[in-house]
């Protein structure tokens, strides 16, 4: 009998790229008849069209490669961002070697975009402050310890509260990043909790993300199996209420934060909290409040005033998207999806029959002309290799280039943009939609991004940012009546 069939889950398919040779992989792309159990473990056998041979085999075979080529790889990223600090350093006048880590040093995707302070013109009672509080929070959750915890108290003047590095049972390494911290201006106090991203240069990031494992949760649906692994699922018995975690034991990211956020809450009885994250840290930001609803954790969700995310992945089908619907209404919870542009990654992985992936809850999408912003159900061209949408990606990569030169004369010197985006942005003209995923636009999105007009009516003035995820779907369903 399967490991896991008995165990915690009746329904599941687990990808082990560890135990398939380069021929084991060609074979089952061409063979539906191929030996798979050493590297695909599943609870239902069958033969499987070409199409769904041809996904699951780019998922073990760019996993195999990280595996190969992790170690060179984190070392690049590790030079290049030597480089940039030493560089950045001398451009400030400083010709000191870069000290890693440190309050001045920042990672690669810090240098793409070097903003680190607020916006000083969007206030705590000002309808975007929860929404560009959370960008800010969840860029930030990108860099060190110790820069983290020196913006916060010095530029943000607000409590730090902790950062973190967690464990993955399955990968058996530390893999997800998290800070936490409290926003004593906003009334009530505002808890963030912000998940990091990936890290261009980060194998073990990259192999959570491509894994297409997945794990059937009972009454919930079928999840991405390997955000549920970087989020904490246990190796042998997957989401138990508790767990035992001692001092010298590895920690684990759901149930540290969770048993956090209880007792911080539980000391201020008035404040409310946030999760955000962008690209593979929204996608744990929403995980983590599904599984405090599989838990039934009802002061949490209480007490939970919305979950921000940019650039996020689907997470999982339909069936989780439905139920997760009625819990985030149950508990009024404001879950709003931030989509800019031809960002790829929340058009991945394809929301078709092969993989049967799935959005749910609003979405606010900005396009690339000025920022602005219209409440929809679903990005356009929800799938990222869609041909209508070839020439119209190119097109749109080469207006972002364009406009990367303009912003600072039409927006402020805040909005001028390094050498390192500018290069980002040509090679988007080859690789549309990478570009688009960077901070850049997301941090610009929630500064100068504005709503429809026939949103700015006093009873939705606060539109998207303070509707609750029931509102935004019944005004959905309004606007397509």
């Amino acid at each position: 009998m399967a490991p896991y069939e008995s165990q915690f889950c009746d329904n599941y398919m687990l990808l082990k790229p560890e135990n398939a040779s380069l021929y084991d992989l060609v074979h089952f792309l061409l063979s539906s008849t191929s030996e798979t159990s050493r590297f695909i473990q599943r609870t239902k056998e069958g033969k499987e069209d070409f199409r769904r041979r041809w996904v699951i085999f780019i998922s073990l075979f760019v996993q195999k490669l990280l595996l190969y080529w992790g170690k060179p790889m984190l070392q690049i990223g590790k030079m290049l961002e030597q480089w940039l600090n030493l560089f950045s350093n001398i451009l400030e006048g400083n010709f000191v070697w870069p000290n890693r880590p440190s309050a001045t040093f920042t990672s690669v995707v810090g240098n793409l975009d070097k903003r680190v302070e607020l916006d000083k013109s969007i206030r705590p009672n000002n309808p975007k402050y929860n929404a560009s509080l959370a960008m800010m929070a969840s860029k930030l959750a990108y860099e060190n310890e110790a820069f983290a915890q020196t913006t916060i108290r010095d530029l943000w003047s607000m409590k730090y509260l902790g950062f973190y590095n967690f464990w993955n049972d399955f990968l058996g390494q530390y893999s997800t990043q998290a800070m936490m911290l409290q926003d004593t201006r906003a009334q009530p106090n505002l808890i963030v909790v912000a998940f990091s991203g990936t890290h261009p240069f980060d194998p073990v990031a990259w192999q959570t993300s491509v894994d297409l494992s997945w794990f059937e949760l009972k009454g919930a649906g079928n999840v991405h199996g390997g955000f549920m692994k970087a989020l904490g699922l246990q190796k042998d018995k997957g989401w138990p209420k508790e767990i035992q975690q001692g001092r010298n034991q590895p920690q684990f990211a759901y149930y540290v934060i969770r048993q956090r956020l209880k007792d911080i809450l539980q000391e201020n009885e008035s404040a409310k909290f946030i999760v955000t994250g962008h690209s593979f840290g929204g996608a744990l930001a929403i995980l983590f409040v599904t599984i405090l609803a599989i838990h039934e954790e009802a002061m949490l969700l209480d007490r939970l005033e919305g979950v921000y995310t940019f650039g996020q992945p689907r997470v999982g089908d339909r069936q989780l998207g439905d139920y997760m619907k009625e819990k985030l209404n149950k508990y009024d919870v404001r879950y709003l999806r931030c989509v800019y542009s031809n960002d790829m990654l929340p058009r991945i992985p394809y929301d078709d029959q092969t993989l049967l992936y799935d959005h749910w809850g609003p979405c606010l999408y900005y396009n690339s002309c000025c920022y602005k912003g219209e409440v929809r159900s679903e990005e356009p061209y929800k799938n990222y290799f869609s041909l209508q949408w070839f020439i119209l990606k190119r097109v749109n990569a080469a207006w972002e280039l364009v406009r990367s030169l303009m912003i600072p004369y039409t927006e402020g010197p805040d909005y001028k943009e390094s050498w390192l985006m500018k290069m980002v942005r040509v090679v988007g003209l080859v690789f549309p939609g990478l570009a688009a995923h960077c901070l850049q636009d997301y941090v610009n999105a929630t500064r100068l991004g504005s709503l429809p007009v026939d949103l700015q009516t006093p009873l939705d003035m606060e539109l998207p940012y303070r509707l609750s995820t029931y509102q935004c779907n019944k005004l959905m369903q309004k606007k397509k009546s």
